[in-house]
């Protein structure tokens, strides 16, 4: 459902609980980080996740799936073990260049501004293009020894539209250097949620929280913005009222798309 209609047409985003979102763009159909365990607790080396409601769906109401967008391959909240066994059964997972080396033959590492072209039924390509992501506050060499790395995507393709796909980042300068390349983007769908642990980075958020997530579709001037990565987990600090509120705070109510949810 839209909080607002968004302005023409839109391809659907259907949304399963945490990252995990699927769409058809350019006639191939695109995963982003399958998680379909059932709540629970999760162990991680930072502590327990809690997985606190189902995903919307299983992998048997997915359909076909051409591509994963995997952000990373290292958290249970972003890759489960359902997550992975439908891997299994999907032609090309795009990840980071760890989780390509990790995820065997049908995973392909990218590193930041690596691009791959995927051949359209029917002709042309799209293209995705690796974009950079950091899960935490501050430099990389400080964040990603401890949370591991990530990654964020853009798709482009001549006759569509330009789709960002944001991974569990927490930095803004990240956005605005995506930004600069690939700006205005059509639809973005960020990775939410204000995630905390007070173990780590003296609880500061390791995802955007709902301003910053605001703020990002104003860099991007992102025509909609389809939230992901804000419910189904406990570490979650800020849900779906958050997320409203703030694009409504920012002006920026006409651009939230919260999704298809059967």
């Amino acid at each position: 459902m839209s909080v607002t209609s968004p302005v023409g047409e839109q391809f659907p985003v259907r949304v399963f609980g945490g990252p995990t979102a699927l769409f058809e763009y350019g006639g191939l159909r695109f995963l982003t980080d399958p998680t379909f365990d059932a709540p629970g607790e999760y162990p991680t080396p930072a502590g327990p996740l809690v997985k606190t409601a189902p995903a919307a769906g299983t992998p048997a109401d997915l359909g076909r799936v051409d591509v994963v967008l995997l952000s990373h391959d290292e958290h249970p909240d972003n890759l489960d073990t359902s997550g992975r066994a439908l891997l299994a059964d999907v032609p090309l997972t795009l990840t980071t260049p760890g989780g390509g080396q990790r995820l065997g033959d049908r995973a392909k590492g990218l590193a930041d501004w690596e691009s791959v072209d995927l051949d359209r039924p029917g002709g042309g390509t799209v293209t995705v293009t690796a974009v950079p992501a950091l899960h935490g506050p501050g430099a990389r060499e400080a964040i990603e020894p401890i949370v591991g790395q990530v990654v964020g995507f853009v798709l482009t393709g001549e006759g569509l539209p330009t789709v960002y796909v944001s991974g569990d980042n927490a930095s803004l300068d990240l956005v605005k250097e995506t930004a600069v390349r690939f700006a205005p983007v059509d639809t973005a769908v960020l990775f939410a949620g204000a995630p905390r642990f007070p173990v780590l980075f003296d609880g500061a958020t390791i995802v955007l929280d709902s301003a910053q997530a605001a703020e990002a579709a104003v860099i991007l001037d992102a025509r909609r913005v389809v939230p992901v990565h804000y419910d189904s987990w406990a570490h979650f600090t800020e849900g779906r009222d958050e997320v409203i509120a703030a694009f409504a705070a920012a002006g920026l109510a006409d651009r939230l798309d919260l999704g298809e949810r059967d």
